[in-house]
């Protein structure tokens, strides 16, 4: 596999991982009911998460609710809004970096520049990986301390949701794909050099001229 495929497999990556990462900011499922113990009613189903919080009732009807104050939502909820945002813009630009210097584009001219703005672009890529696990992480520890935590209501106890593991796929598509940008364009040759030309010396004949085959 040529270096401009596992470029362009690496930037197909990050792409994907920046959907995932807009896609599990914007859904409710970040903590979802835990039915144990005397809380075995499945008549209603809540989901929190980082923008709204919904209660699905067993005939399939979803009323949602966003926020009202920002100010009054936990820290982790705050932290989580403002980094996944954040991401979804590094992605974007990490996209259009990546694309600037990416081999199979001819935006700036093949070098050493070209191969520094491939790096930035995946080190973006990257970034925005360690930056969306944070939030995922914060949340997955408190939503594990609650539910063993003998002090918190059963009502209260809640469960990992779908937009955590959704989040924690686009962190390893963010990584992978831009460690394979930067491995990529590090091992690229530089092209720009001119290559070195060798003529042979002219020597002359015995007739006192320089011999033509030493002419190209």
């Amino acid at each position: 596999m040529t270096s401009a495929a596992v470029e362009i497999l690496g930037l197909g990556l990050g792409i994907l991982g920046w959907v995932g990462v807009i896609l599990a900011c914007g859904l409710p499922m970040w903590q979802v009911s835990a039915f144990i113990d005397v809380n075995i009613v499945v008549a209603q189903t809540i989901w929190e998460g980082l923008w709204m919080n919904c209660v699905v009732q067993s005939t399939g009807q979803m009323q949602c609710k966003v926020y009202d104050s920002i100010l009054a939502l936990p820290a982790e909820v705050q932290a989580g809004r403002a980094l996944t945002v954040i991401v979804a813009l590094l992605g974007l630009v990490a996209l259009m970096v990546t694309v600037v210097g990416a081999q199979c584009t001819n935006c700036i001219r093949p070098g050493k520049m070209k191969s520094r703005i491939v790096i930035a672009g995946g080190a973006i890529y990257i970034l925005c990986g360690v930056l969306v696990l944070i939030p995922l992480c914060w949340f997955a520890n408190i939503v594990i301390s609650d539910f063993y935590d003998p002090t918190v209501p059963s009502s209260k106890k809640r469960e990992m949701g779908a937009a955590l593991y959704i989040g924690w796929a686009a962190t390893a598509l963010l990584l992978f794909g831009g460690c394979l940008i930067c491995c990529c364009s590090c091992s690229q040759r530089d092209d720009t050099s001119f290559p070195v030309k060798y003529s042979a010396p002219r020597r002359p004949t015995s007739n006192g001229e320089y011999d033509k085959k030493n002419y190209v």
